[in-house]
């Protein structure tokens, strides 16, 4: 599949959806996730023009930025754990999946030691999944109450990933709590937290979720094909 083919198809739909919202295609910014995808084409995109690279792995993105450089922004979005956290502040312009106090509290700890504020979302789990990761959403605005007081931390949305569903209409509603989730969080006028980003959509329902209000999406298979296993 050709990369920046995929890469220009996904932009068309994402303006589209966009102003379906009653937003500008400049509001919605397109990460290429890039979980078990060669260096070379992980490079194309780049090329391509997106400028965020999502990765799920600390120490696969390690290898990656240095290979690489660091062009443009590298983001996490797989289960951060917290013996990982001293890393991750080094290498990582955004952290998408914190979902625990203790997380939080040791990527702070660690971030003020490297001088850095570490721009976060709050994970939800909108669906109640056992299997997935992410705060329950009756806790997140507990969870976003104890963690805006971390001074090397700044809240700037949160993230999900609905239940799977071949139909993108079935995510629709999960899109939909999450940004209203957002709205009743930033009513709370917390000091230093900025409820702007809202993480979600993936190759299937991304076009939903951003007519829902995601501001970033997440695209691994539409971008580089079928993840090899």
């Amino acid at each position: 599949m050709d990369v920046e083919d995929n890469i220009r198809h996904i932009r068309e739909v994402m303006a589209e959806a966009a102003l379906r919202s009653g937003r500008s295609a400049a509001a919605v910014r397109l990460m290429a996730v890039t979980k078990t995808v060669d260096d070379e084409r992980i490079l194309d995109a780049i090329r391509t023009g997106v400028d965020i690279v999502g990765e799920n792995y600390v120490q696969e993105a390690k290898r990656k930025i240095e290979k690489m450089g660091k062009t443009g922004e590298w983001h996490l979005i797989g289960r951060l754990q917290t013996n990982k956290a001293k890393y991750a502040v080094h290498l990582f312009d955004m952290i998408h999946s914190v979902d625990r106090l203790e997380l939080a509290a040791e990527l702070d700890r660690r971030a003020r030691a490297a001088g850095r504020v570490i721009p976060i979302l709050i994970e939800v789990n909108i669906g109640g999944e056992a299997s997935k990761s992410g705060v329950p959403a009756g806790s997140a605005l507990d969870l976003v109450r104890a963690v805006a007081p971390l001074e090397n931390l700044s809240i700037q949305g949160l993230m999900t990933m609905p239940p799977w569903s071949d139909d993108p209409e079935e995510s629709r509603p999960h899109f939909r709590s999450l940004r209203e989730l957002k709205d009743r969080i930033a009513k709370e006028a917390f000091p230093r937290v900025e409820m702007r980003q809202l993480s979600m959509g993936m190759t299937d329902d991304y076009a939903v979720a951003i007519e829902e209000g995601a501001t970033i999406v997440r695209i691994g298979r539409g971008i580089f094909g079928e993840r090899k296993t």
